[in-house]
């Protein structure tokens, strides 16, 4: 029992000892081994099982892949003093772990020293360049855009409404572009992060913007232009609604006056030929045609239909009943 109360401790202590003297590097991490805060071994960049002292040696695990750096948004003014607001990203790796522990010693010890380095690299370029070389490539066009609206949005024709005169600008030249801007800046942070173990694979810009205050200016630009465009689309619409008007109350004003005559004409025609055919008619017996219009004035004598007519024997109406006794 006394031997068993000894061995079970021991081999507590065995278990810990042998756990405590190796450690495993993964696939995609890196490992330095230090003795009192002093590297004593290393770097392990290949995956595996490795050995060190245990409780005098400690294992230090680094990241071989690529690791991503986002900074805060900046606010900087461009060379042409248009003030904008500059977020920008960046991937790193570490490549030489040894110097990295040694000058900047963990990840974030990392990000806060690329915070500085690329943040003084993008400030400076941003500063000294134009912002039309920061918002375009160099090999932008700026007829591509107007090319594409007007296959979709083609103009109306001349006929019906005339073009809005724009205002002639030369397009400004883009020398460089955002691309080999962004190149640059690559190339001089890089120049200062093989000192801290860092290699830096790429820099871009994520965003551009105005700051609030030029932001808001700008908008109401926009929207001044767009409603001066809009006014002028509707002033010469109007214009184009009244003579089209003018030309159709012209047209139909026409059209009504040559109908006119030419019922006026129809009606006289008509009644000239109708007065001819009544004279052959009634010439053939001039006492009939007497007596037929004694009869039609009679009937159309005002208010025969509400009132009663008294007429003398002697009167003009009964002459002819008299004949026919």
């Amino acid at each position: 029992m006394k031997s068993l109360r000894v061995l079970i401790p021991l081999a507590l202590i065995l278990i810990v000892l042998v756990s405590s003297s190796y450690f495993t590097v993964k696939e995609g991490e890196q490992a330095i081994i230090t003795q009192f805060g002093k590297p004593v071994g290393g770097p392990f960049q290949e995956a595996g099982l490795y050995f060190k002292i245990p409780f005098i040696q400690d294992v230090h695990v680094f990241e071989k892949r690529l690791l991503k750096w986002d900074g805060s948004p900046n606010q900087i003014p461009t060379r042409d003093k248009k003030y904008i607001w500059v977020d920008t990203t960046a991937r790193w790796r570490i490549t030489d772990p040894l110097r990295f522990l040694q000058t900047v010693s963990t990840e974030r010890g990392a990000l806060s020293r690329l915070d500085d380095i690329i943040d003084s690299v993008v400030r400076d370029l941003v500063s000294s360049n134009l912002l039309v070389e920061l918002v375009r490539s160099a090999d932008w066009d700026p007829n591509r855009g107007r090319e594409a609206m007007e296959e979709f949005n083609p103009p109306p024709p001349s006929e019906v409404q005339a073009p809005i005169k724009k205002e002639s600008s030369e397009p400004i030249e883009v020398k460089q572009g955002r691309q080999l801007i962004t190149r640059r800046m690559l190339s001089a942070a890089a120049a200062v992060t093989p000192q801290y173990g860092i290699e830096l694979v790429d820099v871009e810009i994520k965003r551009i913007n105005y700051v609030e205050s030029v932001q808001k200016r700008v908008f109401e630009r926009m929207i001044s232009e767009r409603q001066r465009i809009a006014a002028q689309y509707r002033s010469e619409g109007e214009g184009e609604k009244q003579s089209i008007l003018g030309t159709m109350q012209k047209e139909l004003a026409r059209i009504r006056s040559e109908a006119y005559e030419k019922a006026q004409k129809t009606r006289g025609q008509a009644d000239a030929k109708a007065t001819d055919i009544y004279g052959k008619a009634y010439g053939q017996d001039a006492d009939f045609y007497a007596l037929f219009k004694t009869l039609e004035t009679l009937s159309n004598s005002p208010g025969q239909d509400k009132a009663e007519l008294i007429l003398s024997t002697d009167g003009e109406y009964f002459k002819y009943l008299k004949k026919a006794k």
